[in-house]
């Protein structure tokens, strides 16, 4: 296992659309290994491929708590299915760092893909878990959260970015 480096705004590649997995194999699993330990290690709760600078539609998730077992979740191709109701929650993204805002998002979505073995699975996410595998697929097809505010408080984010970026 590696810990990779974490692309940040505004890198090209958190642009691009992640290409489809042909199968889970040795390299698929390398990669959700890297991708875990690079998620332990920010630390954050999520990560998609296009953030260590791989175009392929490979996600891991862990919102456990800190002390209980591991909930890692990765999932190869995940796409989202269905979405329902409305929830607004803060939100940040190592691509985007020191920065968070309010962002609305489906409160309860259906994400089918593949797992580990290959196997087609669906899950059924809720709550922060939805949030989060939302923002992930997000990720996978280009967008980033920030794409996601009104347009005052995407003003307020790059005026932040500019006075970051000038302090070095």
């Amino acid at each position: 296992m590696a810990i990779l480096k974490v692309k940040t705004y505004p890198d090209s590649v958190l642009r691009c659309h992640a290409k489809p997995v042909e199968g889970v194999n040795r390299e698929i699993w390398k990669l959700i290994d890297d991708m875990a330990e690079t998620m332990y290690d920010a630390p954050g709760i999520g990560l998609a491929a296009n953030q260590v600078g791989e175009l392929k539609r490979v996600v891991v998730i862990d919102i456990q708590k800190e002390g209980e077992s591991t909930g890692l979740i990765a999932l190869v191709n995940p796409e989202i299915v269905e979405k329902k109701g409305n929830i607004a929650v803060e939100e940040g993204c190592l691509s985007v760092p020191e920065f968070f805002s309010e962002v609305k998002r489906a409160e309860e979505v259906r994400v089918r893909a593949l797992d580990l073995d290959g196997k087609e699975i669906e899950i059924d996410a809720k709550g922060l878990l939805a949030v989060v595998l939302q923002h992930e697929i997000d990720h996978l097809d280009g967008k980033l959260f920030i794409d996601r505010l009104n347009p005052i408080k995407r003003e307020i984010f790059k005026r932040k970015w500019k006075k970051k970026k000038k302090k070095g």
